[in-house]
C-alpha cells in the first residue's frame, strides 16, 4: 500500500477516536464505545426502638391487688406503633437510601423475642438492653442516648407511643438529649441523602404539616405511616440463629432511677346499658335532663 494512502487511513483512525472520546468513553483495545455505571450505596446507618407489649388483642387484666396489669401468661407482641417504625427503616434501606438497620430494645430477657421478631422482619442487627425493673419514657431515652452515641445512626426512628403505657414521650425526649431535630407522628417521609435532611408529613387537627429536618434527626411514625410487612416463616427460622449484642445500663454509663411511682391502676368503670326511646321528645329530654350534655 502507499505511503500516502497509510498516512490518510491514520488520519482517519485519530479522527474515530477523538469522536468517541468526545461522545462517550472509549477503549482503544475494543473500539466500541462503554458506559460505565457506578453504583453508589449509602453507608447510613438508621436505628429502630423496639418495644415488647402485651398483645393488641388481648383482654387487659389488672392484678388484684392493683399494682399493674396482669402479664403472666399472657400473649406479647412487637408495639404496633414499632413495626410501623420497623418497616419504614426497612423501606428506605431497600430503597438504596441506608445501608443497615439495627433495631434496639430494653427490658427483660423476654423481649430478646421481640426482637427476633424484628430480625425476621428484615433487621440487619438487634441490641438488647437487659433490665429487670419497670422502665419510664426518661430513662429508655437516656438509654437511646448511649446507644446512639455508640452506634452513630443517621437517623432514629420510634413509634409515637406504646400501647401499654400511651406515654408518647420517649422520641420526644432522646430528641431533646441528642440535640437533634425531631419530626412527630409522621405520616409520610421522605428522605434526600445529598442535601442530607429528611422531609415528614404529620397529621395535625388543621389538617398536614410539612417538616424539613437537618439529619441526622429523630422521627416518631403514626398509623398511616405504613401497612407493616408479616416476617416469612423462612426469616424467622433464620432469626433464630442470629447473634443479639447484649447491654446493661451499667455497661452504658446509665443509672436507671425513676421519680414516678405508680400509686394504683384500676379498671375503667363499667358501661352502663342503653335505654331505648319511643320518641326524639323523650331523647332530647333525657340528654337535656340526664345526661345533661345539651
Amino acid at each position: 500500500m502507499p505511503l500516502r494512502n497509510i498516512s490518510l487511513l491514520l488520519t482517519l483512525i485519530l479522527s474515530s477516536l477523538s469522536h468517541h472520546n468526545r461522545s462517550s468513553n472509549f477503549n482503544l483495545f475494543n473500539p466500541l464505545p462503554f458506559h460505565s455505571h457506578t453504583h453508589h450505596r449509602s453507608s447510613m446507618k438508621i436505628m429502630v426502638a423496639i418495644k415488647r407489649v402485651v398483645d393488641y388483642a388481648v383482654k387487659i387484666r389488672v392484678k388484684s391487688d392493683k399494682s399493674g396489669v396482669e402479664t403472666q401468661n399472657v400473649k406479647m407482641s412487637m408495639n404496633p406503633f414499632c413495626e410501623i417504625a420497623l418497616e419504614e427503616a426497612l423501606r428506605i434501606k431497600e430503597s438504596g437510601l441506608a445501608s443497615e438497620v439495627v433495631a434496639v430494645t430494653m427490658g427483660m430477657k423476654q423481649s430478646v423475642d421481640t426482637l427476633r421478631t424484628g430480625l425476621a422482619m428484615g433487621a440487619d442487627r438487634a441490641i438488647h438492653v437487659e433490665t429487670s425493673g419497670q422502665l419510664y419514657p426518661l430513662s429508655v431515652a437516656k438509654l437511646l442516648r448511649a446507644l446512639v452515641e455508640l452506634e452513630k445512626p443517621g437517623l432514629l426512628i420510634l413509634g409515637k407511643q406504646a400501647i401499654d403505657d400511651d406515654c408518647n414521650q420517649t422520641g420526644q425526649m432522646v430528641a431533646g438529649l441528642l440535640n437533634w431535630p425531631q419530626g412527630t407522628f409522621a405520616s409520610k417521609v421522605v428522605l434526600d441523602k445529598e442535601k442530607q435532611v429528611v422531609t415528614v408529613d404529620r397529621e395535625v387537627d388543621g389538617g398536614l404539616e410539612t417538616l424539613c429536618l437537618d439529619l441526622p434527626a429523630v422521627i416518631t411514625t403514626d398509623l398511616r405511616l405504613n401497612q407493616p410487612r408479616y416476617a416469612t416463616l423462612p426469616n424467622i427460622m433464620k432469626a433464630k440463629s442470629k447473634v443479639i449484642k447484649k447491654f446493661t445500663p451499667q455497661d452504658l454509663n446509665v443509672e436507671i432511677k425513676s421519680d414516678i411511682e405508680e400509686v394504683q391502676v384500676t379498671e375503667p368503670p363499667k358501661r352502663k346499658a342503653g335505654v331505648i326511646v319511643s320518641s326524639v321528645d323523650e331523647l332530647i329530654d333525657k340528654l337535656k335532663n340526664e345526661a345533661r350534655v345539651i
